[in-house]
This record gives C-alpha cells, sequence and structure tokens, in this order.
C-alpha cells in the first residue's frame, strides 16, 4: 500500500462535485422529485465534505442531509471517478466479452454503458428498466469510471491499438493470487455516497451488459462517509492509520505528466486517459492489532494518531529520513513503509491512490476477511506502480501484515465529450 500516493492538502477544483440544484428554484433535483436539502449546503459538500482522500484546514462539517446533492460530471477531459475525492460506497467489477462477442459488440455495450452512467450521476433514472432501488435520493456524487483490461484487444481485433503500459504486471513475491477474481476484458469502477445510488448503478451496468458480457468477479468497498468528522480529514484504513497524505495533487505543475497519458506519449485513443492497477489487498489485522501503537508507527513510519512522520512536525511535513535519536538510530526505520515509498526513493515514480476498504465477513477461525481495494492511477504502470512494488517486495515491514490476493491492470480512456461514448476513438477509430 505505497504511501507516496496518497491524497494530501486542498481538494482540487477537479474533485468539487457540481450539485445537483435546478437554477430555477435553487433546490436540489433528485431522481424524479425535488430535494428539500440542496443550497450552500451542497456546496458544501462538494468542496470540502466529498474529499475524504484529502488533508484540509478544518471547516464547518457537512450535514449528512446534504450528502445527496453532490453531483460529478460524466462528459470532460478524463473519466470521472480519478481524481475526485474519495466516496463513501464503492463496487468494483470486471467482466469478459462473451464468447462470439467483438468489436461490434463491444461498441454497443459502451455506447449503452455511457448512456447509462450519464443519466445515473446526474441523479435520473436508468435509460430503461429502472429498479427504482434509488428513486428517493439524489446523485450522491456517483460516478462510474470505465477500462480496457489486456484480453480485450485480442477479442475485439484491435490487438495493434494494444498500448504497451497494458502489458501484464510482473509476479511479485508478496503475491498469492486468485486468479479467477483477477484481470478481465473490461473494467467499471462504481462510487458514491450512499450505498443504494452504488448499488443502482452497479445493478444498472450489469443489466445493461446483457448477452454482450459476463462478470469475471466483483468487489464491494467503503469509505467514511462524508460529515461523519468535525471537519474534512485524512480518512483511515482499516489498521487505523491516516491513509491518504502523499497522494500526488491536480494543483502540482508535475501533476498530469504523472498520471494522465498525453498524445505524445500514448495512443491517440488513450489521450487524457490513466492506467489503474487494482489490487484486493488483505489486511492481517489479527497479527496487526497484536502490535504496540509504537511497533505499528514503526512500521508505518508515522504517527497513528495524526499521521505525522516520526522524524516530528505534523501530518504534512516534509519527512527527515536522516533525523536520528539520541543512540543514533534512525528516527524513521530503514523498513518503514512511508521512507520505502517515497517518491524520491523511487525514481520519481507517482500515482494517484483512491482505495475503497472491505470487510468480506469473518473466517471459521474467526479471521476476519478484510482490508484494501487499492486503486492506483498512473500515465505508465512500468514507471509508477511497479517500480514501488518491486522495493515493497524487497524489505516493506508491513508486508508481513498483508497479503495480496487479487490484481488487475486497466487503459482507462479519456472522458467522452458530449455526444460520445467512452472508448469510442478507439472502437470507431
Amino acid at each position: 500500500m505505497p504511501d507516496q500516493s496518497l491524497p494530501e492538502a486542498r481538494t482540487p477544483e477537479s474533485a468539487v462535485r457540481e450539485p445537483a440544484v435546478d437554477p430555477g428554484t435553487g433546490r436540489g433535483v433528485s431522481r424524479r422529485a425535488l430535494l428539500g436539502t440542496a443550497g450552500a449546503t451542497g456546496l458544501v459538500l462538494g468542496a470540502t465534505g466529498g474529499a475524504v482522500g484529502y488533508a484540509a484546514a478544518p471547516a464547518r462539517a457537512t450535514p449528512l442531509t446534504s450528502v445527496g446533492t453532490g453531483r460529478a460530471v460524466f462528459h470532460g477531459k478524463h473519466q470521472p471517478g480519478i481524481t475526485e475525492g474519495l466516496q463513501a460506497r464503492g463496487h468494483l467489477v470486471a467482466f469478459d466479452l462473451a464468447p462470439g462477442a467483438g468489436r461490434k459488440e463491444a461498441a454497443a455495450l459502451l455506447r449503452r454503458w455511457s448512456a447509462t452512467a450519464e443519466r445515473l450521476m446526474a441523479g435520473e433514472a436508468a435509460p430503461h428498466d429502472d429498479t427504482d432501488v434509488a428513486r428517493d435520493a439524489g446523485p450522491s456524487s456517483l460516478t462510474v469510471t470505465f477500462g480496457f483490461g489486456y484480453g480485450f484487444f485480442g477479442r475485439t481485433g484491435l490487438e495493434k491499438q494494444r498500448p504497451a503500459a497494458l502489458d501484464p504486471l510482473p509476479a511479485f513475491s508478496s503475491d498469492h493470487l486468485d486468479r479467477t477474481r483477477s484481470d478481465g476484458d473490461l473494467w467499471v469502477q462504481i462510487g458514491a455516497d450512499d450505498a443504494l445510488v452504488a448499488f443502482h448503478a452497479l445493478r444498472a451496468i450489469q443489466k445493461d451488459a446483457g448477452s454482450a458480457a459476463r462478470v469475471r468477479w466483483q468487489m464491494n468497498g467503503f469509505n467514511r462517509s462524508p460529515g461523519a468528522t468535525a471537519h474534512p480529514m485524512t480518512a483511515r484504513n482499516l489498521m487505523g492509520q491516516l491513509d491518504g497524505t502523499r497522494n500526488p495533487r491536480p494543483a502540482d505543475a508535475d501533476f498530469d505528466r504523472r498520471i494522465f497519458v498525453s498524445s505524445a506519449t500514448g495512443p491517440a485513443w488513450m489521450a487524457n486517459g490513466s492506467y489503474a492497477v487494482v489490487r484486493r489487498i488483505r489486511m492481517l489485522l489479527d497479527d496487526w492489532e497484536a502490535l504496540s501503537r509504537t511497533a505499528q508507527e514503526q512500521v508505518i513510519g508515522r504517527r497513528k494518531a495524526d499521521g505525522a512522520p516520526l522524524s516530528g512536525g505534523d501530518e504534512t511535513t516534509e519527512m527527515d529520513l536522516e533525523k536520528t535519536d539520541a543512540k543514533g538510530e534512525y528516527l524513521v526505520p530503514v523498513n518503514a513503509h512511508a521512507r520505502i515509498t517515497r517518491p524520491d526513493r523511487n525514481g520519481g515514480a507517482a500515482m494517484l491512490r483512491r482505495p475503497f476498504s472491505y470487510h468480506d465477513g469473518i473466517d471459521a477461525d474467526g479471521t476476519p476477511d478484510a482490508g484494501l481495494l487499492f486503486v492506483c492511477w498512473q500515465a505508465d504502470p512500468l514507471r509508477g506502480f511497479v517500480p514501488v512494488q518491486r522495493k515493497l517486495d524487497r524489505g516493506d515491514a508491513l508486508s508481513q501484515y498483508i497479503r495480496h490476493e487479487a490484481s488487475g491492470l486497466f487503459a482507462v480512456p479519456g472522458g467522452a465529450a458530449e455526444g460520445e461514448y467512452v472508448g469510442q476513438r478507439l472502437l470507431e477509430g
């Protein structure tokens, strides 16, 4: 779980969610009725409360009654669900194209999926056969994101368009992968600040697949709900650690270069897109929780209470890797997770993390099946995720408390313009 790539500081403009407000009345619009809880409180959610993954200055908490008014935009330069702040609920699902389905069927499917995503993100009903699951809710900052796996290109006759950056990830010593829950031809990420809204989108996407594609695997995740803390702050993972301190920010001068593909660095159809690495990382919580707080902090390299580096300061203070104690020992241990994953120790490798926690029940021996649905974004996974994970394999103190159980790599094209569907430049180019 590389620390170097977690969101910090201000919420970027691209993460501000547009409140679903009728400009004529000033009231929020739900799927079939006006919401009475929109207005100014919706703006607070968009600007701060929705950015759960970003460390921010204290601000007025967002009332939970306004959560439904947050709205992300489907059409744009980039697909939604990348630069927005963490959402309270998420679903990841991978599909394989059905036998006999090819480029034509894939194009029709992406066209259906894009139309459905656009409507649901606006707080409207699905285009057909709506289930009414989210009938009374607003958009709830719903985002739906689509990507292509390695096998998609062979099944659609587009092998020549498959980017080199999508080559399968190498094996890592920490892998214990279940191949049935890894990879896939198509990948969909769904996030929302309301569980019913997120499930409604998942169900609509599944129904839209029809006979063209079949579910390969599906995973469910969650984060802290907006408004659950006195002020917006970096989220915590199931180990109790602040998980988001050093993420690249859209305001950074080199953010686009590190996170998004340009026409000069990738195929034209991937311009303004990104690559998503998806890993199901089980946390061995019984072992972790047996450690003292001091021992946990030594493993991570940061204080558990506030995320500050063990070298001193607060959460946003630059870590001093050379600082020692009275005995000459490094304050941040040499195998601390935060030390190993620093970009300046990995050739500048950077990733934008947008994870979800998960809990899939308790095993017969009482062990919780819980951990992190790790999702990270980068312009080139061979320069982003791979070198950092290799280094973690060689000596990360955290590695004995986690287990990588599933993996996937997906090419996520740029956003669809008005009147277009996601992936149109690839499938109709």
